[in-house]
């Protein structure tokens, strides 16, 4: 199973406007594009950047976003599934791409939002309550600007802060997976654990269900629990 670990940066839309908050646009200049995306593959150590800089569009970096989701078995990424995989889709169909390959797909922030109560369910809230570290500290929204005008020192700081978000999303990811029930298989062995493949794995009692009875069972190398049908 190949993992991708993923992030987006976009530019903002372009437009009009009458007033500053909370106000109808009144037509767009431009609409917002990806600006970058970092990447990383599960058991890698170097987290990779594809971006638009020098690009008149953002074409050739979506084209290769629509390959990294050819390659990938499940994509994971915080606020990926309204955010995300939105984002990327939407280019990929205004640069007349088809359809990348079916995806299963992790959200981290759905995954915090839906097991826990957190105070904060931002990637930066989720790293530092972990203790397992925080985004990278960034010019604010000059950034932005500065990659749309060209900048590079603008890009260069853009390109380090998207790497650390990837770097940060995994660790999450990694602490939040055991309590996450509606993960994805990942054994390809008979009674394997479903969340990491090892065999090393108890039976701790059972669940009843609306129609009949699991056997309850947790996971030694990972901690997770998983329900299967009792044996007669």
């Amino acid at each position: 199973m190949r993992i991708l670990f993923y992030d987006l940066e976009t530019a903002p839309n372009i437009g009009y406007t009458w007033e500053k908050w909370e106000t109808n646009v009144l037509g767009f200049i431009k609409e917002r594009e990806i600006l970058s995306c970092a990447y990383k593959w599960q058991g890698d150590k170097k987290v990779s950047v594809i971006s638009a800089q020098g690009q008149k569009s953002d074409k050739n970096l979506v084209k290769k976003l629509h390959r990294l989701f050819e390659q990938a078995d499940i994509v994971i990424a915080h606020n990926g599934d309204k955010f995300d995989q939105g984002i990327a889709k939407a280019r990929m169909i205004y640069h007349k791409m088809s359809p990348p390959r079916i995806l299963q797909s992790v959200d981290t922030r759905k995954a915090a939002k839906n097991n826990f109560k957190f105070n904060g369910n931002g990637l930066e809230d989720l790293g530092k309550f972990l203790k397992l570290g925080s985004k990278r500290k960034h010019s604010g929204f000059d950034m932005w600007l500065g990659c749309m005008e060209g900048k590079k020192s603008s890009w260069k700081e853009m390109i380090k802060y998207n790497k650390q978000d990837v770097v940060l999303l995994e660790k999450v990811y990694n602490r939040l997976k055991p309590w996450i029930h509606n993960h994805p298989c990942l054994s390809e062995i008979k009674d394997g654990c479903p969340q990491c493949g090892s065999k090393n794995v108890v039976r701790k009692g059972y669940r009843a269900t609306q129609a009949t009875i699991k056997q309850q069972m947790q996971c030694k190398s990972c901690n997770s629990w998983y329900l299967v049908k009792k044996a007669k």
